[in-house]
């Protein structure tokens, strides 16, 4: 699905179903240098048990026109500017990694338009090396290289991949790549500095449980890129959150596609919000 949003053409899935706005409405957050993509297996399934699906590519991301957001901020606002454009006035927020602080921060500064909040490879503050940083602007391939050692627990697919013969990290380097290659602007270098730089997290956090905003965290017990640890200070906040760890790494929906579908089914289907 096309809509306009700010200005610009922005693409959305939506789960191989029309979407439906009369539906319960669930938006789908990306991580940095990715897509809608990664959120193939979980996006559809629940576009076709109740739910009315949004995927969004951000701006400069995948099949969306426009330059890369530079901050959580500018991130937050255009996504409640898609749940306009699509007509959707409350929903569901699934976000993975940068797209788990833009989750974040639309329930703490828009709690009237979050319904529930799901967490996926969080970390705060999410700091970024200065190592990694400066790769991302200069040597991208080699920022992907980073990215993808870091993101999996181990270079053979899990049992719930695919299939024989899928290589996790390949697909996700080269989704990586195709992100590079969909924007003349540094969207990597763009997307790391708006995680790095955010620092409103644990007021969002407050501000989100004192809305009541039913929440989930989901981590990956082996994550070296924002560890368990790294999230403590929101699961502080939110203390009646529900927490899952998963045994995996930071890129978890490729990892463990089914125990994050389990966790989103469990937690959209049973959870008041």
């Amino acid at each position: 699905m096309l809509l306009d949003i700010q200005g610009q053409q922005s693409f959305c899935y939506t789960g191989g179903k029309q979407f439906d706005p009369a539906l319960p409405a669930i938006v789908f957050i990306h991580g940095a240098q990715n897509d809608h993509s990664v959120w193939g297996l979980q996006s559809r399934y629940l576009a076709h048990h109740g739910f009315g699906v949004l995927a969004p590519d951000l701006p400069a991301h995948g099949r969306s026109k426009g330059h890369p957001l530079a901050s959580i901020e500018a991130m937050r606002d255009w996504v409640l500017a898609l749940m306009d454009a699509a007509g959707v006035q409350k929903a569901a927020l699934v976000g993975h990694s940068m797209g788990a602080l833009v989750a974040l921060d639309a329930a703490g500064n828009a709690p009237d338009r979050v319904s529930k909040l799901a967490m996926l490879g969080i970390a705060y503050p999410m700091k970024v090396s200065d190592a990694l940083l400066d790769a991302s602007l200069n040597e991208p391939g080699r920022a992907a290289d980073m990215v993808n050692i870091w993101s999996h627990s181990s270079l053979a697919p899990k049992p719930s991949a695919p299939g024989p013969g899928f290589w996790v990290m390949g697909m996700s380097q080269r989704l990586m790549q195709r992100v590079s290659e969909s924007s003349s602007e540094p969207v990597f270098n763009t997307d790391f500095n708006a995680c790095n730089n955010y620092a409103g997290g644990e007021a969002a956090a407050a501000a989100a449980a004192a809305a009541r905003c039913p929440a989930l965290f989901m981590l990956g017990s082996a994550d070296m890129m924002t560890p368990p640890r790294t999230a403590l200070s929101l699961r502080a906040a939110i203390a009646d959150a529900e927490v899952a760890l998963l045994p995996c790494g930071h890129d978890m929906m490729a990892e463990q596609p089914d125990a994050v579908l389990d966790g989103l089914k469990k937690f959209l289907q049973t959870r008041p919000g």
